[in-house]
């Protein structure tokens, strides 16, 4: 964990490798992964560079893989993976399928032919389908047309008889069967084909307004759908036969015909029945033979798409390594002909792992001109961010990456996420029956890890898988705070015996019944064993106390987190050795936050571990004959008084009856208190700025002077936090002014000096105003803590009580509705809504309030030239 705190230490180096080498040696930093390059060659356009014709070849290669993919998908063939990526990526680099060694070029002329073959054999049975679909769809078609036709003049024949003239030929014939007169003018001509039923409203609708009613249409339905021999989907279509008895209309309604892509089919005369009976053998044979020949074409393409899928995905995986090969080399510099020269970062801890990687690679080659891995003389640009994570660590990492990367060095707030998030989601989410279904949703998440690791997931699949651990951790705290708070789906458990009991009344409990301890306060019998005490969740101050309780609680961690970020503060201005930031920013910090709000969370423990039943009691007049005297409660020593009234204080004070609780107090700390009084927290920090020297219900001696000396270091920290960092650093930059042989010139270098110094105080100004003012409103803001804790354990109680406990004294079938009713908005609303809440506030809490103490978040990211990353990239 300490190696996460700050990230890897980085060397930029030189490498200077031989041009025959130089694939085989990047092809091993690739395997390793702990190389960034640098651009040498940054006023070079994309096609300027050296290797940019292999960079193309792989990106046909890469489109001609993308079409086998469209393909096998048509079939819905899953890709065979070619094992892990580990797997891949630890292979060597020229091996091809059946083990033999390949040099790059022969590598990648390979893949090209055999790549090519495949998509030529594929792209021609494609065609060839296109067109027998085509083929086998037209007879398809002319077989419904006869079919349909013959069932329209057979029922119809009482009707009409047909003259027919199909495809733009006029045939004629008498309308009116059995009338052998020739009437030329009773005549008609006709149309048929088929059109998509799609367009069977419009069609008709066209047909009308184009011959204003002058013909007639009858349309029948095609029962089995049609494929497109395009896109290769059904199409629903319709038979259609077309009555006119004009040439102009003939012409209007091929042209419709042909505008919605209708076919036309000619028939012949429907008073032959011989002639129709051998064209419909003649097309039903044909039709046959078509999908025969279809379906053997279907066959050879699913069986190379089969064979394709089996090898796709090795082939990209091939296709992306040797990419990112040439493009790293463009990155490369040719200063001596025959050799390249290469610029990057690498893990401090991995340079040499680095040299002996390329030096094997020139040995492997028999190359005369060694190479060179050498150090590159400082100064150096930005160097990178980089930690090494793991399975548990990666989640939080990436969670704060998602806010800005960490400056090169800087302390890593993952580290402290990682157990701080999870803990105040808890703290929001606290409760036993809500957080056991989020722990158990998490561990399923672990069970399934190996499945899940290499399963395409989608984009929420992928982000529950990779935050598996953190949304374990966030159930697990959410479990610890539901035991705190001892609630489970807002009913208290009963699990080591309540320290309060009620007196009872005919068997029942009184409303105005107050609880008494079963043992003296303070004892060891008289505390709770973990948790709080289940009774006071059926107590009437039950919200008041629990409000209390996590108020307080939320400002102690709020204070706290934000302290640890002021800190962590300190520690970057001592690692990076920026003595003014430490002198004159975290020190003014520290004190500021601590005369004030670490401060706060000391009168709160103060006040929760002080016994003020026992100093109540001793500012209490007692009767020394009475049952109370020599009460257990008091710690001290029990003196009698002589008292005109009887009555006397536990320490031997006489009373007189007109005494006040300071006077009875024998702790003389001041105010109206002087100490036996349990202060108001509120007003006693509001007096510290508003009423200095003022308190009202002290806690201890002095409590007045000590407030005044802490108010007076905090407001003394502000003008240093404001001034003193700028006012020395002034004098660091200050030089000494030197003669000009103008004074335009002197006059511009103070001027740029004088503004120089007002950038610097006015930087500062937002520093100091940022953080005075943030302590305050990142405080109020940890107040969500409670606010969302108080929100969860109120919504949870109206559920249960408006649909289960409503509902269990009517009747089974009512607690079985009420049940159903009570379990839905408990998952919807609790298991789902709220969690995602919890979540955001918490991640607000982190990246506002913690972050913005110490973090710059401007880093910039290592991004290594890895074949194992680039591949998981590709296939995300």
């Amino acid at each position: 964990m300490a190696r996460w705190f700050r990230s890897e230490p980085m060397e930029y180096i030189s490498l200077i490798v031989n041009e025959d080498a130089a694939h085989d040696c990047l092809a091993d930093l690739g395997r390793m992964g702990v190389i960034q390059f640098t651009d040498l060659n940054p006023d070079l356009t994309p096609f300027q560079r050296r290797y940019v014709s292999y960079v193309k070849r792989c990106d046909e290669l890469e489109r001609k893989l993308r079409f086998f993919v469209s393909e096998t998908d048509k079939f819905e063939l899953e890709l065979v993976s070619p094992g892990t990526v580990e797997e891949f990526v630890g292979t060597a680099m020229h091996t091809t399928g059946n083990g033999s060694k390949k040099t790059s070029a022969q590598l990648l002329e390979g893949l090209e032919n055999e790549i090519g073959k495949y998509e030529t054999q594929l792209r021609e049975l494609n065609s060839y389908s296109e067109k027998l679909t085509t083929e086998y769809n037209e007879k398809v078609e002319l077989q419904e047309v006869l079919e349909k036709a013959r069932y329209f003049f057979m029922v119809d024949s009482h009707r009409f008889a047909n003259s027919s003239a199909m495809g733009g030929h006029s045939h004629t014939s008498s309308l009116l069967e059995g009338d052998t007169r020739t009437d030329l003018d009773m005549r008609f001509s006709s149309i048929t084909g088929v059109v998509s039923a799609e367009e069977k409203a419009r069609f008709e609708r066209m047909i009308f307004r184009a011959t204003r009613g002058n013909c007639y249409v009858r349309f029948a339905n095609i029962d089995q759908p049609i494929a497109d021999p395009e896109t290769g989907f059904l199409v629903e279509k319709v038979v259609f036969i077309i009555f006119y008895k004009s040439e102009s209309i003939e012409t209007k309604l091929k042209k419709i015909c042909d505008a919605f892509s209708a076919h036309r089919y000619s028939l012949p005369d429907m008073d032959d029945s011989v002639a129709l009976d051998n064209m419909m053998t003649e097309n039903a044979q044909e039709l046959a033979d078509s999908r025969t020949v279809l379906l053997k074409n279907q066959d050879m393409r699913y069986r190379l798409c089969q064979m394709l899928a089996r090898h796709t995905e090795r082939w990209t995986w091939i296709v992306l390594r040797e990419k990112a090969v040439y493009h790293s080399l463009n990155m490369f510099k040719s200063d001596v002909s025959g050799m390249l020269r290469g610029e990057g970062w690498v893990i401090a801890e991995s340079y040499d792992a680095v040299r002996e990687a390329v030096e094997v690679a020139h040995s492997n080659m028999d190359m005369a001109m060694p190479s060179l891995v050498d150090h590159v003389p400082q100064p150096w640009p930005t160097p990178p961010t980089h930690f090494i994570t793991n399975k548990f660590t990666y989640a939080y990492q990436e969670f704060v990456n998602t806010y800005g990367i960490p400056r090169y060095r800087e302390a890593n707030p993952a580290l402290f996420t990682a157990a701080t998030f999870p803990f105040l989601f808890g703290v929001m989410y606290g409760d036993i029956g809500h957080g056991l279904f989020l722990f158990c949703a998490g561990l399923t998440l672990l069970w399934n890890e190996k499945a899940n690791e290499n399963a395409k997931l989608g984009e929420m699949g992928d982000g529950m898988h990779t935050g598996r651990y953190m949304i374990t951790m966030m159930g697990f705290f959410a479990v610890y705070a539901g035991f705190i708070y001892n609630d489970m789906f807002s009913l208290g458990l009963n699990l080591f015996g309540s320290r309060w009991t009620f007196g009872e009344l005919n068997g029942g409990v009184e409303a105005s019944t107050v609880a008494e301890m079963t043992a003296r306060y303070g004892t060891d019998e008289s505390v709770y064993p973990f948790g709080l005490d289940p009774a006071w969740h059926v107590s009437s101050n039950e919200l008041l106390f629990f409000n209390s309780f996590k108020m307080k609680l939320s400002v102690i961690f709020g204070i706290i987190q934000m302290f640890a970020g002021t800190l962590l503060k300190g520690a970057n201005a001592i690692y990076f050795q920026q003595r003014l930031d430490l002198l004159y920013e975290f020190i003014p910090m520290v004190v500021f936050a601590s005369s004030l709000f670490l401060y706060m969370v000391f009168l709160i423990f103060y006040k929760w571990s002080t016994d003020w039943n026992s100093r109540m009691l001793s500012a209490t007049c007692i009767d020394p004959t009475s049952a109370g005297w020599n009460s257990p409660d008091y710690d001290g020593k029990w003196v009698t008084c002589q008292s005109e009234t009887g009555l006397c204080t536990p320490w031997g004070y006489a009373c007189t009856g007109k005494d006040d609780t300071a006077a009875l107090c024998p702790l003389n700390y001041g105010g109206s208190g002087d100490g036996c009084q349990p202060p108001n927290l509120i007003t006693t920090l509001i007096n510290i700025a508003l009423n200095p020297g003022t308190v009202d219900e002290p806690m201890y001696a002095g409590q007045g002077v000590i407030q005044n000396l802490l108010l007076l270091c905090a407001f003394g920290s502000v003008p240093v936090l404001l001034l003193a960092k700028p006012y020395f650093m002034s004098q660091q930059t200050h030089m000494p002014i030197v003669h000009h042989s103008e004074d335009y010139d002197q006059h511009e270098e103070e001027h740029g000096e004088e503004h120089n110094f007002g950038e610097i105080i006015i930087h500062q100004a937002i520093e100091t105003i940022e953080f005075v003012l943030g302590m305050v409103s990142n405080t109020a803001s940890y107040l969500r803590l409670w606010a969302l804790s108080l929100a969860h354990s109120e919504l949870a109680t109206v559920f249960w009580e408006k649909a289960m406990l409503s509902t269990l004294n009517m009747n089974w079938f009512a607690a079985f509705i009420g049940y159903g009713i009570f379990a839905g908005v408990t998952f919807g609303v609790l298991l789902m809504m709220d969690v995602l809440e919890c979540f955001l506030h918490a991640l607000r809490l982190h990246w506002v309030e913690f972050q913005n103490k110490f973090f710059k978040a401007d880093g910039i990211r290592f991004a290594p030239y890895s074949f194992k990353q680039i591949i998981k990239d590709s296939t995300a």
